[in-house]
């Protein structure tokens, strides 16, 4: 039997009047009611969708049928259909609502701080979203770690600085007072260790205002066209004075003829701060070799000592600020240098702000510190 267009507007009449009715009426529940759990609410928009059908269907089906028999038996079976739904729907609200519940207190774990492991929910997405929680707990604590690592370091570093900035300021005050009092027999003696002291401060300072230039990105490179032999013959002319002290001879291999773009008061710093910290650790009478050599795009700067160098797990942090091999927090003024660990540190800045890198090594002949350079 063909339905005519007039049965097809009736029917979509009824249709459409109880699903609208049914749907205000759930609307106007979920408004009124004070905010309520996702079981509830998704209890709500099921039901509405069954009641909806269920209206829908009834409505229709006592225009349609004759017998009084056929609408009751129809009338069952959607009830009993729509109870079974309904049941359905709250088994599949509360297992969402404990596996909200579950993630709420993951994410109340997290936020204090502890490292959570994913776990398997009803949902998929439940599920992803509980790794994403996992992962994301691992990597807030990798980085709370981390910042209490620099923030020990960073106090660890200003402690150190102090004591390295006291212990000459003493020096300075008892030779200023025994000069004072006038109980010395050679003033011009404690005049020069007193230049002495002042000089290491004002290195000390300066290698700070280096360093707060690089970790604030204020470094200004000038590079032009150089020939390395004569930055390398600048800082040895530096150092001089400090190899002499030592024993300690300076020659370099390699070096004639190579050119590269950089700028040469930086490099001729990072050259000075590399023998500074060779020689301080060359046996006396010893020898520090500099020496270049072409690989691939960079040339790769070399400065080797026939000391005995660092343990291998402190070869990755020679360069950070503030480590030093020693534990002793004493200044090597003897040495020439603060000692205040910052030497390589500036190195590391100067080199990666000219798109290079450094590492050092141990050499069959001691140990080495590698400067890397675009060629």
């Amino acid at each position: 039997m063909t339905l005519t267009p007039g049965d097809l507007i009736l029917l979509l009449s009824i249709a459409l009047g109880c699903t609208t009715a049914i749907t205000a009426a759930a609307l106007l529940i979920l408004r009124l009611c004070p905010p309520r759990s996702i079981t509830f609410q998704f209890t709500v928009v099921v039901v509405t969708a069954i009641a909806s059908i269920v209206c829908s269907v009834v409505a229709v089906s006592a225009l349609m049928y004759l017998s009084g028999h056929d609408l009751l038996v129809l009338l069952w079976v959607t009830a009993a259909s729509a109870v079974l739904s309904v049941a359905a729907t709250l088994l599949t609200a509360r297992a969402a609502s404990r596996a909200f519940a579950s993630l709420r207190y993951t994410v109340e774990r997290v936020g204090d701080g502890a490292v959570v492991d994913a776990q398997d929910h009803a949902g998929k997405e439940f599920t992803d979203l509980s790794a994403q929680l996992a992962e994301t707990s691992a990597r807030l604590a990798a980085a709370r770690t981390e910042i209490e690592q620099l923030d020990a370091s960073r106090r660890q570093f200003f402690a150190w600085i102090s004591h390295d900035l006291r212990t000459p300021l003493t020096g300075v005050s008892a030779l200023a007072e025994a000069l004072d009092d006038g109980v010395v027999d050679d003033p011009a003696d404690y005049v020069r260790r007193i230049r002495m002291q002042v000089t290491t401060m004002s290195r000390l300072v300066d290698d700070l205002f280096a360093l707060s230039q690089i970790h604030s990105g204020g470094l200004q490179l000038r590079p032009e066209n150089i020939e390395l032999l004569d930055v390398v013959s600048d800082a040895v002319a530096d150092v001089h004075q400090l190899a002499s002290a030592k024993d300690v001879r300076i020659v370099h291999t390699d070096i004639e003829g190579r050119m590269l773009l950089a700028d040469p008061h930086k490099l001729t710093r990072v050259v000075v701060n590399l023998l500074t910290n060779s020689i301080r650790h060359a046996p006396r009478g010893s020898e520090v070799t500099v020496s270049a050599e072409r690989q691939n795009d960079r040339l790769v700067l070399s400065v080797l000592d026939q000391g005995s160098g660092v343990d291998a797990e402190d070869l990755s942090r020679m360069f950070e600020v503030g480590w030093r091999a020693c534990s002793a927090r004493t200044p090597e003024t003897d040495a020439g240098s603060p000692g205040a660990g910052l030497g390589l540190a500036i190195v590391r800045g100067i080199v990666q702000a000219h798109g290079g890198d450094v590492h050092a090594e141990h050499a069959p002949q001691g140990f080495r510190l590698n400067v890397a350079l675009p060629a």
